[in-house]
């Protein structure tokens, strides 16, 4: 059988099978950025995933941009996080939290009243989002984070780490990527600061390696991943040496014993991310982007990886692992639902179910 189905243990998580559901933004969060019950049956579903990584979640009112995306901050969210880690343990599943604080890439309608927008450097990004309020609207205009605030930024970070824990995950994850807080700081395009947090390429990641400690101080280093994608452009990001700065940036942090780094293809074609990662960081790696059951268990089989996430399709297959195993066909999934409200396109999707003539046979 393929090593995809073997068990393997990343820091202090143990998988059943090296079989990832990465992390995806479906906007079924309720009022309030609360996680409610489409939510507990959707990762329920999945849990046969050797790992599920939770979607993007706001470690701070200003943290929020996007509608209907949920958070981690208030009792009432820990509480319905809370009813999510459960339905995954009682399926015998294993679930961390991604930590996504979108600084910049953000607006006002998706956020509670009174939370700034926040990023490097006062920098409006140039794209926009989408509100149920108004459509899809410009992002707003950032304030600067004071040194002050780039602290408070990061305790944010480590008490949602303290947060996810009470609320039953096993483990967090920080957002390093897809343009926002911690790959603001990164960039240097969006980061324009001469203090200590902006300059050369060891002042631009000190924001994100600062929030990885913390988060491993507060949880244990052996429950923390991050998550790399070198060189996405994705919300307005542009940086000289994308190369370089991940390379420091897993530097950085290559001391502290963590569980994973979730490293995904780079969109550049000059640029090998998981060469880049192997070489630049002890940790095990999780890799991502465009693999199928073949090339994932090829993947692993030759080194380039401790386990292999897939997203788009875990959205329609909530049985991947099985569909998988026994190469069955995979379903395709409705773009039109993605981000829609409700069960539609998120957690109606069936289990595979043979047809007459395989039942036959």
């Amino acid at each position: 059988m393929s090593v995809l189905f073997e068990p393997v243990t990343l820091g202090e998580l143990q998988l059943a099978n090296r079989i990832v559901m990465a992390p995806m933004t479906r906007s079924r969060a309720l009022a309030d950025a609360v996680p409610g019950s489409e939510m507990v049956e959707y990762y329920r579903q999945r849990a046969s995933a050797g790992l599920i990584v939770a979607e993007g979640t706001a470690p701070s009112a200003s943290g929020l941009g996007y509608c209907r995306t949920p958070a981690i901050y208030s009792n009432q969210q820990i509480a319905g996080w809370q009813r999510v880690t459960e339905a995954v343990h009682a399926e015998g599943g294993c679930i961390v939290l991604q930590l996504m604080h979108v600084g910049r890439a953000a607006s006002q309608h998706n956020k509670p009243a009174g939370a700034a927008t926040v990023a490097p450097s006062a920098l409006r990004a140039r794209t926009q989002v989408f509100s149920d309020a108004a459509g899809l609207v410009d992002t707003d205009e950032p304030q600067a984070l004071t040194l002050q605030g780039i602290d408070e930024a990061i305790e944010d970070y480590r008490q949602a780490a303290l947060n996810a824990r009470l609320a039953g995950f096993d483990g967090v994850e920080l957002h390093c990527t897809s343009g926002y807080l911690p790959m603001q700081f990164m960039a240097s395009g969006s980061n324009q600061r001469s203090d200590a947090y902006g300059g050369d390429v060891t002042g631009r990641v000190r924001f994100a390696k600062e929030v990885i400690e913390a988060m491993a101080s507060a949880i244990g280093a052996g429950r923390v991943g991050f998550r790399l994608c070198p060189g996405n452009p994705y919300n307005d990001i542009d940086d000289q040496d994308p190369a370089a700065t991940a390379a420091a940036l897993c530097e950085a942090v290559a001391p502290l014993g963590l569980a994973y780094l979730h490293i995904m293809r780079s969109p550049l074609a000059d640029l090998n991310a998981f060469a880049l990662a192997r070489q630049h960081s002890p940790h095990a790696l999780i890799l991502n982007d465009g693999f199928d059951g073949p090339s994932a268990s090829a993947a692993l089989a030759s080194g380039e990886g401790a386990a292999v996430s897939f997203a788009r399709h875990f959205i329609a297959n909530p049985d991947l692992v099985e569909r998988l195993k026994r190469g069955l066909p995979l379903t395709r999934f409705d773009r039109k639902t993605l981000y829609t409200p409700g069960s539609a396109g998120y957690s109606d999707y069936p289990a595979y179910q043979a047809n007459a003539q395989e039942v036959a046979q």
